[in-house]
């Protein structure tokens, strides 16, 4: 009753002080929300936790008295139903990329992380477009799409650990077995070599990882069933389906540089005065997208070997570590024709790629 009165307080507080503009600071957890709110210019008022239900109460009520609002908070493993909500309710929500908010202070706590993002808000939106970069939000649609081809990935991940779990369990006892051992012709040859107190554990094993290898090929083929009819070679029906997947489609792309800064494949950089050196790759952006663009890159060097940027690669004239640089580098510029091609800004034949 106590939590109630304290919030209609708060509501009815915020109300009387009659303020144009209302900005709110969230840091999202899943259980509740500790929310840091700015009336106008002042100093924004002490960080108040909440529900996610008495968040929606209180944007509704402030919006019913004909106050603006906005608010921000991190992606992270909540989604963005909470965005969705807001947004529904008359808020203009933003979900940001997460940010190192604790810098330079020894104290992190929720109540001063919604501070600095309700500060960071307030920044953005009296011109300061770099406080913080804005994700792009997918649909529902573009969600459970991304979520059956992740879904895949974990029952491919998890039928491997099974593998190696038998693999294991052989090799303690003096057994090397490489390779798919569970799979029924290699395993009726395999156990007659093996002690029969061993056959019980391995069979309970090969029931797993049958299951899930079922699961993951029924998974895979409903995912290549949504691929184009004609690809670029080397570049298969899953790996298409799953790059757009993972980046929630290429159409909101606006240009090459937004598509590169995704993929985290760009070099970082050094400079002071004359002095000027490039690092390793950022890594902002998409893990994933990142690990299917350089596999892709390996494959592309072998069967498009005309494709420019893996002639080099395709020649073998580099070696070591600057092979792999390379290989990022080409990644990249991979990622940004893929872009132009699912967005018509460009022909196969342009980029130098044969097609299935």
């Amino acid at each position: 009753m106590n939590t109630i009165t304290n919030h209609t307080k708060l509501i009815e507080r915020i109300i009387n002080a009659k303020p144009q503009t209302v900005r709110l600071g969230i840091d999202q957890h899943a259980r509740d929300v500790v929310v840091a709110i700015k009336l106008d210019a002042s100093v924004p008022l002490r960080s108040q936790k909440m529900q996610s239900e008495q968040l929606l109460h209180l944007a509704k009520s402030l919006l019913k008295a004909a106050i603006k609002m906005s608010s921000v908070y991190e992606a992270g493993p909540c989604g963005y139903v909470l965005h969705r909500q807001l947004q529904k309710a008359g808020v203009k929500s933003l979900v940001i990329a997460p940010q190192l908010l604790g810098r330079g202070k020894s104290r992190k706590t929720d109540k001063i992380a919604a501070q600095a993002l309700v500060a960071l808000l307030d920044s953005y939106e009296r011109g300061n477009t770099k406080a913080f970069s804005v994700v792009h939000v997918p649909t529902e649609k573009q969600e459970r799409e991304r979520t059956q081809t992740r879904e895949r990935e974990m029952y491919r991940k998890e039928r491997l650990s099974w593998e190696h779990r038998g693999r294991s369990l052989m090799l303690r006892h003096g057994h090397h077995i490489t390779g798919k051992w569970w799979q029924k012709k290699r395993w009726e040859t395999l156990k007659e070599t093996l002690p029969a107190w061993m056959h019980g554990s391995l069979e309970s094993m090969r029931e797993v990882i049958e299951k899930l290898d079922t699961l993951e090929k029924r998974e895979r083929e409903k995912i290549e069933q949504t691929a184009p009819a004609s690809l670029p070679k080397a570049l298969g029906a899953l790996t298409w389906v799953v790059l757009s997947r993972e980046a929630h489609g290429w159409k909101h792309f606006n240009n090459r540089r937004q598509v590169s800064s995704y993929t985290g494949l760009c070099p970082g950089v050094c400079q002071s005065g004359t002095s000027l050196k490039e690092g390793s790759i950022d890594r902002h952006g998409n893990c994933r997208i990142r690990a299917l663009l350089v596999e892709a890159i390996w494959r592309l060097s072998r069967w498009q070997p005309n494709y420019p940027p893996v002639q080099k690669l395709a020649e073998g004239i580099i070696r070591g570590s600057a092979r792999k640089k390379l290989a990022v580098a080409a990644a990249r510029r991979l990622t940004v024709d893929i872009w132009r091609l699912s967005t018509s800004r460009t022909t196969p034949e342009k980029l130098g790629l044969v097609m299935t």
